[in-house]
Parts: C-alpha cells; sequence; structure tokens
C-alpha cells in the first residue's frame, strides 16, 4: 500500500544518474507530475505527451533556439515505472557541460534538483518496495563480488522480506487474540490456545535466531573480511601476500625487518572478498621505526576479523609456535588459521611434525605451493557450517536489520517467560506487540522520517 507522499516529494525531480565525470553517454532522470511536460518543454522531437509508456525517442535538447545536444529520451509513465511516477530518462552526451548545461534548463523551467536516494525513496512512498528492499537497491549498487551482489539481489527481489512478512503475520493473529481477550477482560475468557502460542513463539523466536546468526557472515559477505597476516621477520608474509595478490605488491627481500609499515590489498576467493593485511615482523628491537611497526602489527591483529599466524617450519618447533600464537592472540580469541611455510625445503620430519596441529596449513608461499588448500581453508573458516550457496538461504547483511532483530528476539523472550510465569494479558500482549514493532522497523511498516531520511541519504544522488 502506497504511503501519502509528503509534499516536498509532490514535485518534479531531477539528477545525473551515471557518475559524473567525461564519458560516452550521461542519463539525466527525471520524476515527478510534470516530468513529461518539462521535458516536452526543451525536446525537439515526438511530442512526448502523446506517446505511449516504455518508448525510447530520438530527438535534440534546445534553450530555445541553442541547440545543447542530440538526445535519446526513454518515457516510462506511472505507475508503471521505478517511482510509480511518470519518469523521463535523457541519454546524452557525456560532456560535464552538457550535463550542466541540460540540468540548467531543466531547474529553471521549474525541476527541483533531486536529494540524495529520493528517487528510491519515492518508490518506496508509493509502495512499490518495501524498507528492507529498498536498501538494497543501494547493497546492490554498492556490490564488488559475487556474493555481495547475490544477497542482495535475493532481498531487493523480496525474499527477506516475504521470510519476514510470515513471520510477524504469525505473531498478529495470536496478537488479535490477545487483544480480544483485553476486550472482554471482565468475562474471564481465553481465545487464545497458551498450548499453541508457545510452540508458534518457539519457532518464531528460532527463525529470528537464525537471521541473527546469519548477520556474522552477512557482514563478512557485505564488507568483506580484514585478514592479518602476522609473524616473525623472514617467515615469508611479504611473499605470501604477493603469491594471494598475484603480484608484487610487497617488497621481498632477506634482510629482517623489511616490511616496517602495513601494507593492504583485497582480493575475491570464490565470490567473497579479503581485505589482506601484511605486517612487520614480530620481534624484539632497537631500531625505532621498526619498533614502530612492531606495534602497530600488533594493534592491527587487535582489529582483525581473522589471523593468520605464518612461521618458518624449518627454524622453529611446533611448541614454540603455539607460545608465539598464544602471546599474540591469548585464547585465540581472533579466529585464525597457522600457516608453515616453506615446506618446500622442510625434511620430511619438520612437516610431519605440524601435520597433526589443528587449524594448520603447511605451504611454500615462493612457489604458490598449498595456496589452494589455504584458501580453502580461509574460506572454511569465514562461511563456517550451514552457508547455502545456491542463494536459498536468507542472509542478513544490514546492521539495522540485525539491530531490530535483537530487539524482536528480546521482545519474544518477554512473552515467552510471561506465559511461562502466568503473567497477565495485558502485560503479554504489550511485549507481544513490541515484537512486531521490532519486525515492523525492518520493512517499514513501521518508520519515521528521521529513520528513512538516515536510510535514504546514504544513497547516491540518481538513485
Amino acid at each position: 500500500m502506497a504511503l501519502p507522499l509528503p509534499p516536498a516529494l509532490s514535485d518534479t525531480i531531477v539528477a545525473l544518474s551515471t557518475p559524473p565525470g567525461a564519458g560516452a553517454i550521461a542519463m539525466l532522470r527525471l520524476s515527478g507530475p510534470d516530468a513529461i511536460a518539462l521535458t516536452d518543454g526543451v525536446f525537439a522531437g515526438k511530442r512526448l505527451a502523446a506517446q505511449p509508456s516504455h518508448t525510447l525517442h530520438f530527438g535534440t535538447i534546445r534553450d530555445e533556439a541553442r541547440i545543447l545536444d542530440e538526445v535519446v529520451v526513454s518515457l516510462f509513465r506511472g505507475p508503471h515505472s521505478y517511482t510509480r511516477e511518470d519518469v523521463v530518462e535523457i541519454s546524452c552526451h557525456g560532456s560535464d557541460y552538457i550535463v550542466q548545461q541540460i540540468l540548467t534548463l531543466l531547474t529553471r523551467r521549474g525541476a527541483r534538483l533531486a536529494e540524495a536516494g529520493e528517487f528510491t525513496k519515492r518508490a518506496f512512498l508509493h509502495g512499490a518496495f518495501d524498507l528492507a528492499q529498498a536498501e538494497a537497491v543501494a547493497d546492490l549498487i554498492a556490490a564488488d563480488s559475487a556474493l555481495s551482489h547475490q544477497v542482495a539481489l535475493q532481498q531487493m527481489r523480496g525474499g527477506f522480506s516475504q521470510e519476514l512478512r510470515e513471520l510477524r503475520g504469525q505473531l498478529i493473529k495470536f496478537a488479535a487474540l490477545l487483544e480480544l481477550e483485553l476486550d472482554f477482560g471482565e468475562e474471564d475468557v481465553e481465545f487464545a490456545d497458551r498450548t499453541g502460542l508457545v510452540q508458534l513463539l518457539q519457532e518464531v523466536q528460532a527463525l529470528v535466531r537464525r537471521l541473527l546468526r546469519s548477520f556474522e557472515l552477512g557482514n563478512v559477505i557485505k564488507n568483506g573480511v580484514t585478514t592479518v597476516i602476522a609473524g616473525k621477520p623472514n617467515a615469508g608474509k611479504s611473499t605470501l601476500l604477493n603469491a594471494l595478490l598475484n603480484e608484487e605488491r610487497a617488497i621481498v627481500s632477506a634482510i629482517a625487518g623489511t616490511t616496517r609499515d602495513l601494507i593492504e590489498d583485497e582480493v575475491s576467493i570464490e565470490g567473497i572478498r579479503f581485505r589482506f593485511v601484511d605486517t612487520a615482523g614480530l620481534r624484539d628491537t632497537t631500531d625505532v621505526v621498526e619498533s614502530i611497526g612492531v606495534e602497530r602489527t600488533k594493534k592491527r591483529v587487535a582489529q582483525a576479523a581473522l589471523l593468520l599466524y605464518l612461521f618458518d617450519i624449518t627454524s622453529t618447533t611446533p611448541a614454540e609456535v603455539q607460545a608465539e600464537i598464544e602471546a599474540l592472540n591469548p585464547g585465540r580469541q581472533i579466529p585464525m588459521l597457522a600457516v608453515g611455510n616453506k615446506r618446500d625445503v622442510a625434511s620430511d620430519a619438520e612437516i610431519a611434525a605440524f601435520q597433526p596441529l589443528p587449524d594448520t596449513v603447511l605451504i611454500a608461499a615462493s612457489r604458490g605451493d598449498g595456496l589452494d588448500e589455504l584458501q580453502a581453508a580461509l574460506l572454511q573458516r569465514v562461511r563456517g557450517e550451514g552457508l547455502d550457496r545456491t542463494g536459498s538461504a536468507t542472509i542478513v547483511t544490514n546492521l539495522r536489520h540485525a539491530r531490530s532483530l535483537e530487539k524482536t528476539s528480546a521482545a519474544l523472550d518477554s512473552v515467552l517467560l510471561g506465559l511461562a510465569q502466568g503473567t497477565g494479558t495485558e502485560l503479554i500482549a504489550a511485549d507481544l506487540r513490541h515484537a512486531l514493532a521490532a519486525l515492523g522497523e525492518i520493512t517499514g511498516e513501521i518508520s519515521s522520517d528521521d529513520l528513512l531520511t538516515s536510510i535514504f541519504t546514504q544513497f547516491c544522488i540518481g538513485k
């Protein structure tokens, strides 16, 4: 159902919807009640007001007698458009000068420059999709890996929203019966089956918690995995970084302490984006610059989503490696993998000593040996168990959604506790309303102007 439009959203807006800067083509978009009439006033070609929706028209944009450019105009009549309003898209040559001239002309004729995300905001307010789907539009634009694209597309097409609607619909049925009991409070009757309500709430709570658990993975898919490579000098950290990136990104030298600052770069492994950080070798040193690098390494390790502790198989023992890891990552609080390097020059006995250790991969970074096993271990650490790579599993990627699910879960816990303790219907109904409100915040069934402003100002201007 379309929401009532604020007066400020009832005018006609215009914006550049392609990236700024010189290019072959630029596209300007107008949306609103006067989009077609405004364009007709500057377009020399077919009269757009007389043309059907979803048609293309060639002509020129003119400021009085002066021709600004030859263009192709796309016509979309509401409600069959992105915003569900009349929409006109003008494709012109991608000159900054031409774009500014056309924008100036259209605003002079009565259009208003669009605010960030205003086209998508209008689509939401007109009921084209819900708030979760609208946010997925921004995620889809920002997607830079196969999995982030896959998850954003599924959410934009309503997969997550449909699951939430089903959850909310089940809760609403029982909430209605509880409210009915309140209306007949003096009659001392129960319309809602308490046993059935507990079972339903437990099922809904299990689904909510599954969605919450998926946020850890969703955050990784959306933002990438900060993976710090740490270890002693000359363990091969820079060589490993270069091998993972498949380029000479870091300087490799036999001289200990070559890397003194953090070197970062990204690579996508089977659709998951990893941000690898090469660090200064961990050792006691009197070199002032190197000691600063060591301190930076320790701070970066504390901020890591995943730690690769690299060690030289030929110059250390399993006990020494375990002690070094414990000193750097006490209790292994940061998810990590131990990576033994130089297996190509290690003896069979040295290799055999490390093979039984858990979460350990043996490689030869200089030759690329074992990189496939390392990448597989990285993916396993990130995915955990149960990642459905077919795209059928709903994955939460939005922090706002996760917080609303946390509020939902807490409210459901209160309802279940109230039912177990025989709490009065009025208090149980109030907690159930809180759960419904928290779920409604995700899809925008319950929203505020401040919330909408916060969400849509994060969009690009032309979307």
